[in-house]
C-alpha cells in the first residue's frame, strides 16, 4: 500500500517554480550586498552594469544567440505580452495554440481586439502535439505572428519549432514562442532555429523569481513596443530601474544549468520513467496523459481513475506536486490544457502533474512512489468504504489504458 510521506519533504513541483541553484543564491546575494544602480555613471553604477552585462552573456550564450537580443523583464508573462503587443499591427490575426499559457492567449486576445485583429486557435491532437492541418489552415489568413509554446507546463509536450517557424515564416508571419518551460531544461540554439521572439523566466531552471527575458532577433523583429513609458533602460525597450541582483542570479543559473544540461536531462529522465512505471504498477487504471516520448524528460501528467486530484494531494502533504499549472490554482475549471487534448472534465479533475528537476534524487522518487501509492488507497478507501481494492496492476505498456493517438 505504500506509506505516508515523512520528512524530509518531496518537491516535484518544478514546472511551478525550480529550487534555486545554490551559484544562483550566491550571485544574487553577492549583488544585493554591493550597492548602484546600472544606469549610472559612477564606479558603483558601472559595476552593476558590468554585473548585468555578465547575465546576459550568460543568459545568450544559454540561448544560442547575441546578448543584445535579450531584454530583461520580470519573467515570461511581461515577455509574453511584450512580444505579442510589439508583433500586432492593425487588422491582422495571431495564431496561438488551444494548450498555450493563459500569459500568451489571454494577451493574444487583448492585442487583437485593440488592433481589430483576429485570434487563430489551433487544435492539438490527443497525445498533445499540435494539429498541422489547423495551423496550415490558419497561416492562409496571412496572420502577423504565430506564437506557439516550446513545451507544454502541464504535459511537457514538446512541439516541432522547427516546422512550425518554416510554415509560418513561408506565409510571411513572425514566430514567438514562450519556451519557460524548454530553457535551462534541454538544449536549444536560436542561431539554428530561426524564432523571432521568445520568453522565458529564471525560475523555472533556478534562478530566483521576479526575473526573465525576451529575446527578439536583431533585424527581423519590428520595433519592440514598450508596454510602459518613462525610462530608456534596455535601450528604450523596457523601462524601469534594472533588478540587478534578480538578473545576476538569472545569468548564474543560466551558465549553471549550460554546464551540465544534456547529462541533467538525461538522468533526469531515467528518474522520470521510474517513477511512472512504478507508480502506474501499484496503481490500476492509472494513466498517462501526452506524447510518451515526444516531452520535456522531467514532467509526469497522470490521470488517476476515480480519484480526485485535490483529494490525493490533501491526502500526501509531505509531497508537492500539482493539479495542474500553478498559475491556474484555485480555479474552479478543469484544465484547458487536457480538456483540448479530449480528456473529460473528470478524467481532467484527476489529474496530477509531478515534475522533476536539477535536485530531484533517486531517494525523491523512490519515496515519491511510496507516498502516492498509500494516497490512492486512502482516497479510493474514503470514496468506496465497502469495496476491497484487489485489481491487478496494469501490465499492457507504459500509457495504462488510454490510447494516445497522434
Amino acid at each position: 500500500m505504500g506509506q505516508k510521506c515523512t520528512d524530509p519533504f518531496i518537491y516535484l513541483d518544478y514546472n511551478a517554480t525550480a529550487p534555486v541553484r545554490p551559484e544562483a543564491v550566491a550571485a544574487t546575494t553577492a549583488s544585493l550586498a554591493a550597492v548602484g544602480n546600472a544606469s549610472s555613471v559612477h564606479t558603483a553604477g558601472r559595476d552593476a552594469a558590468s554585473t548585468v552585462d555578465q547575465a546576459r552573456e550568460r543568459v545568450a550564450a544559454l540561448l544560442g544567440c547575441l546578448p543584445n537580443e535579450l531584454i530583461f523583464t520580470s519573467g515570461a508573462t511581461e515577455a509574453n505580452n511584450l512580444a505579442i503587443r510589439s508583433a500586432a499591427t492593425h487588422g491582422r490575426s495571431l495564431v496561438v495554440s488551444a494548450v498555450e499559457h493563459p500569459a500568451v492567449s489571454e494577451a493574444a486576445a487583448a492585442v487583437a481586439n485593440s488592433v481589430a485583429g483576429k485570434v487563430y486557435t489551433i487544435g492539438v491532437h490527443r497525445d498533445g502535439t499540435l494539429r498541422l492541418d489547423e495551423l496550415e489552415e490558419a497561416l492562409a489568413a496571412s496572420p502577423v505572428l504565430v506564437s506557439v509554446m516550446a513545451a507544454n507546463n502541464e504535459t511537457g509536450v514538446l512541439n516541432n519549432l522547427d516546422l512550425v517557424v518554416r510554415l509560418a515564416h513561408e506565409a510571411g508571419a513572425l514566430v514567438h514562442s514562450d519556451a519557460t518551460q524548454l530553457v535551462g531544461r534541454l538544449p536549444i540554439d536560436l542561431s539554428k532555429l530561426r524564432l523571432d521572439l521568445l520568453s522565458l523566466s529564471g525560475h523555472k531552471f533556478g534562478a530566483p523569481q521576479g526575473v526573465g527575458a525576451l529575446f527578439a532577433r536583431r533585424g527581423t523583429v519590428p520595433a519592440i513596443r514598450p508596454l510602459a513609458y518613462g525610462g530608456g533602460h534596455e535601450r528604450g525597450r523596457r523601462p524601469g530601474t534594472l533588478n540587478v541582483p534578480g538578473i545576476a542570479g538569472l545569468g548564474a543559473a543560466a551558465q549553471a544549468a549550460r554546464r551540465d544540461l544534456e547529462q541533467e536531462a538525461a538522468r533526469i529522465k531515467v528518474l522520470r520513467d521510474r517513477f511512472e512505471t512504478e507508480v502506474m504498477t501499484a496503481v490500476p487504471g492509472t494513466r498517462r496523459n501526452g506524447h510518451p516520448d515526444q516531452r520535456l524528460p522531467g514532467v509526469s501528467s497522470l490521470t488517476f481513475d476515480g480519484l480526485p486530484a485535490d483529494a490525493l494531494l490533501a491526502a500526501m502533504p509531505g509531497l508537492a506536486a500539482s493539479e495542474g499549472s500553478a498559475c491556474s490554482s484555485g480555479a474552479l475549471e478543469p484544465s484547458h490544457v487536457l480538456l483540448a487534448m479530449g480528456l473529460s472534465r473528470d478524467e481532467a479533475d484527476c489529474t496530477i502533474r509531478f515534475s522533476l528537476g536539477h535536485a530531484t534524487t533517486a531517494d525523491d522518487i523512490d519515496r515519491a512512489v511510496r507516498c502516492v501509492t498509500y494516497a490512492t488507497h486512502l482516497v479510493r478507501a474514503a470514496l468506496h468504504p465497502n469495496t476491497t481494492t484487489t485489481a491487478p496492476a496494469h501490465s499492457g505498456g507504459q500509457e495504462g489504458t488510454r490510447r494516445h493517438d497522434a
